[in-house]
């Protein structure tokens, strides 16, 4: 990855790692997309806009988990006051919103 900022550099270690060839003819690193994929989110936790709390969850979270841990959540309820909620605003993999 550092062959086109530093080639004379990027050449010597490579050499030095004993690695055949110049790495100035070696193919270019592939992307795989499962090795970037995120395992877990940080779900924020507001209570009529203020943020109440942060969980960490997997990232194949739905909606209706992500609702009933939100209102499960002790800051959230204290909050609340006993309270019902009038509406609960989900924005997946980011926020739960829930307003009293």
């Amino acid at each position: 990855m550092v062959v086109p900022i530093a080639p004379f550099m990027a050449e010597e270690i490579w050499m030095h790692k004993g690695r055949p060839y110049s790495i100035h003819q070696q193919t270019w690193p592939q992307f795989d997309v499962a090795l970037a994929a995120d395992e877990s989110i940080t779900l924020v936790l507001q209570v009529n806009g203020k943020v109440r709390g942060r969980i960490t969850m997997p990232v194949g979270l739905t909606e209706e988990q992500a609702r009933g841990i939100a209102l499960e959540n002790e800051a959230v309820r204290r909050h609340l006051d006993g309270k019902v909620p009038r509406k609960v605003i989900y924005v997946p993999g980011k926020l739960v919103n829930v307003v009293a």
